[in-house]
């Protein structure tokens, strides 16, 4: 009895009770059941807890690192963005990547005697005027001279000599041969009769401007004999006729005598008729190179023919602007590195001083490779041409002054065009002697090699190309001129991962865009600065152009 009491009192003597009935019972051990349930879940739960939480623990690292590789992934891409298309050299890359594609290149390729695909088209323009004789220009005393010094290289310094017997005629002024000036970058000390044929510059001249080789001695006795002591006026660059006859020829008519020093880019592109084609007379008839000049370019000429005997005496021509005061002066960079950077910057200091050191000037090589102001390397040069399907038999008349780095820059176009030639390889070295040290002379020579080629190649702008440009439309009215879109070429040439094929197919594109604009003729009313008669003759000196052939 106490046994079986014990029992179900729970083993407390102390709590007398009645015993528990079968229900009670059977409650009790629900509820036992529940709170052992209950006891398990809660270790299971732990239990599961505990493995989730380390999981986390695992992972908070792992979110740490993450965090901190993002943000220097973001603080990198600040500090160090990703550089726009077109404005890293890597063609050198690129060329390494395609040069078996290129020469492995089997399709048919342009033939130089069928490359004019389009032919301009001169639209009827209204009769220019021209004069029949100086007493139809401006009316003024006689005996006033106007005296200018040209500055720049060889076609700055003739665009300033056509301007000039424009101005002289203007102010019915008697012209003195131009001056140049010495400049420390292009380092000639050529005078006018050293590039150009004066008896034939006078004559030519004669019924329309004087022209003179010195001034009278009573008037030069005034300035002790000495032109450098008569005063300069000082012309505002693009100046307009009217200027010149409001401001200038009150000055000329009481003094007799005017200097305008410097005096390139002292004229502008819009004149009179009748004065604009005394300036179309003075370049495409009055300035005629030298006899020794001419005479050695024509030799030149001969040979390029010669060699050029697999394509009919035709060959390609190119203007390439690699020289290294180019190349410092356009503060671009390229694939030399730390040495390049300093060789540019010694070249940049001897030539202009402190000038890319202000704190205004901006040196930007990725833009200005991007807005296309790089000069072309050699070998940007040849993947275009070969792109373009100019064969690597083309013979090449490459017109340039020293090259930066020539013997690393031009192996690649060599590579790709074999028959390369330049003026120091078709000439003997006794023949260019007398040429030697003189730039202006050297270009003269690459003129003329450049005008009788069957294609010209421009790839950085200036004077040169803009003249001879002009120069063969002039005499041949269809001349095939390329020129580059070096903005596409830069971004094109920025794609490391870009296919032979495809870049063929963009410098066809290129070449057909080129052919379309190269036949434009602007009209008068759209004449600016860049649309000069020096680059565009037709319409404005159509007048000339009639009575040469006529």
């Amino acid at each position: 009895m106490d046994a079986t009491f014990n029992y179900y009192s729970g083993g407390s003597s102390s709590n007398l009770s009645s015993p528990t009935s079968p229900r009670a019972t059977h409650s009790t051990r629900r509820r036992l059941r529940s709170h052992q349930h209950r006891r398990r879940d809660y270790f299971l739960n732990r239990k599961f807890f505990r493995r989730k939480y380390f999981r986390y623990l695992l992972l908070l690292p792992l979110l740490y690192f993450s965090g901190v590789l993002s943000c220097l992934g973001s603080l990198s891409a600040m500090l160090y963005p990703s550089p726009l298309p077109g404005s890293v050299y890597r063609s050198h890359e690129i060329f390494q990547s395609l040069l078996t594609d290129i020469q492995s290149d089997t399709s048919l390729g342009i033939q130089l005697s069928e490359v004019w695909r389009y032919k301009s088209m001169l639209k009827e323009q209204k009769p220019c005027l021209k004069p029949t004789s100086r007493q139809q220009l401006e009316s003024g005393i006689a005996d006033q001279y106007l005296i200018v010094e040209a500055n720049g290289g060889l076609n700055q310094q003739r665009a300033s000599i056509c301007n000039a017997v424009a101005v002289a005629g203007l102010l019915n002024a008697t012209l003195l041969i131009p001056r140049f000036n010495f400049h420390k970058v292009w380092r000639d000390a050529s005078e006018f009769g050293d590039i150009y044929d004066e008896e034939h510059f006078i004559a030519t001249l004669k019924r329309y401007v004087d022209v003179v080789r010195e001034i009278p001695k009573e008037l030069m006795e005034e300035y002790d004999f000495n032109i450098s002591n008569i005063p300069s006026f000082r012309v505002p660059a693009w100046a307009s006729a009217g200027y010149y006859l409001k401001e200038v020829y009150p000055v000329l008519k009481e003094q007799r005598i005017v200097r305008v020093a410097p005096f390139a880019n002292r004229l502008a592109s819009s004149l009179p008729p009748h004065i604009q084609y005394l300036r179309c007379l003075a370049n495409y008839e009055a300035l005629r190179f030298s006899i020794s000049i001419t005479t050695l370019a024509n030799t030149l000429v001969k040979r390029m023919t010669a060699d050029s005997s697999g394509s009919g005496g035709k060959y390609v021509s190119v203007h390439l602007r690699f020289e290294e005061d180019m190349v410092a002066f356009s503060c671009c960079v390229y694939d030399g590195g730390k040495s390049e950077q300093l060789e540019m910057d010694s070249i940049r200091q001897k030539g202009w001083g402190e000038k890319f050191k202000r704190k205004d000037y901006v040196i930007a090589p990725g833009r200005n490779r991007m807005n296309g102001r790089c000069p072309m390397t050699p070998l940007e040069v040849g993947m275009m041409l070969r792109g373009m399907g100019f064969a690597n038999t083309t013979p090449i008349y490459l017109a340039s002054g020293k090259i930066y780095q020539a013997g690393k820059n031009l192996a690649p176009l060599r590579k790709l065009f074999p028959l390369l030639h330049t003026k120091e390889l078709l000439a003997t070295p006794n023949e260019l002697a007398s040429l030697k040290g003189y730039s202006s002379r050297l270009a003269a020579l690459d003129y003329i090699v450049c005008f009788f080629s069957e294609v010209f190649v421009t790839t950085q702008g200036g004077n040169f190309p803009q003249f001879l440009m002009g120069h063969r439309k002039f005499h041949y009215g269809h001349a095939k001129t390329i020129i580059p879109d070096k903005r596409k070429l830069a971004v094109l040439l920025h794609n490391t991962s870009i296919s032979w094929h495809a870049l063929k197919n963009e410098m066809q594109v290129m070449l057909d865009e080129s052919d379309h604009k190269g036949v434009a003729i602007p009209t008068i009313k759209k004449t600016k600065r860049k649309n000069s008669i020096f680059a565009n003759p037709l319409p404005q000196c159509q007048c000339l152009q009639e009575s040469k052939f006529s």
